[in-house]
């Protein structure tokens, strides 16, 4: 498909997943407006080898000051936003009981308030050319949960409420609104988890196929590439009718 005359602004979008989704806008030849404490010039060049030079922001996404800062940049440069892909995450893990109150309000404000800030800002644009997509990364723990990630559930099962409500209210336009909800991935905060059973004497190979065994039966990381193929199913005339769903990606982790 083609996004030629499109702008897509991908929040988190300087590493793992956002890059990859970035990766496949740019590749169908949207412009793309990129975000994130990455490493920017590495994500730049690799966007500028599939299309135009991309744009960037520095946005905090937990700042709503900043996160309207950057709409502003992308209206003044770019347009506005066609495509809002909203990424960006952080995760803390620990018991609810122990769970740190500061990593519990920068978990919400960046995975879930942001969701809610760029898409009211991005809404508007939407409407005055009568075309959009938002695009939501729930993560599978916005449809089921797992012990010590209370903040990271929260706010992901929050994404979905919200992509159902926005779905809702743009119904009647050529506007859409959609989650993805992706299994594992191999990302910085996975390799985490893992380096963490290395760290207790785990060999390597094996702390990567208990992670998954634990909760992905096809025993296989969800790839990036394959996130943004569904990414550009879900702008495509074809799922113009697929609306507030939340799509799992997750290597059979739900059918269980």
């Amino acid at each position: 498909m083609s996004l030629q005359g499109k702008t897509a602004l991908v929040t988190g979008s300087t590493s793992g997943i956002g890059l990859g989704l970035a990766a496949s806008l740019a590749a169908a030849g949207a412009r793309v407006i990129l975000n994130g404490f990455g490493d920017v010039e590495q994500a730049r060049e690799q966007i500028a080898r599939l299309g135009a030079q991309p744009g960037y922001h520095g946005a905090d996404l937990g700042d709503p000051e900043q996160i309207a800062d950057m709409m502003r940049y992308a209206e003044r440069e770019f347009g506005g936003v066609d495509i809002l892909v909203n990424n960006a995450g952080i995760q803390h893990v620990a018991p609810a009981d122990r769970f740190p109150v500061d990593k519990w309000n920068a978990i919400i404000a960046i995975n879930l308030s942001s969701v809610f800030h760029t898409s009211r800002l991005a809404l508007p644009g939407m409407r005055r050319r009568n075309w959009g997509r938002i695009i939501n990364l729930a993560s599978v723990h916005g449809l089921v949960a797992s012990k010590d990630k209370s903040a990271y559930v929260a706010a992901k099962h929050g994404v979905v409420g919200l992509t159902k409500t926005l779905a809702l209210e743009t119904a009647r336009t050529p506007i859409t609104c959609n989650a993805i909800c992706p299994g594992w991935v191999l990302t910085p905060l996975v390799q985490q988890q893992i380096d963490q059973r290395i760290a207790a004497g785990v060999d390597p190979q094996q702390a990567r196929d208990d992670l998954l065994a634990e909760k992905q039966p096809s025993q296989e990381f969800v790839t990036p590439q394959q996130l943004g193929e569904l990414a550009l199913f879900l702008c495509s005339e074809a799922a113009v009718q697929v609306r507030g769903a939340a799509w799992n990606m997750d290597g059979g982790w739900l059918a269980q």
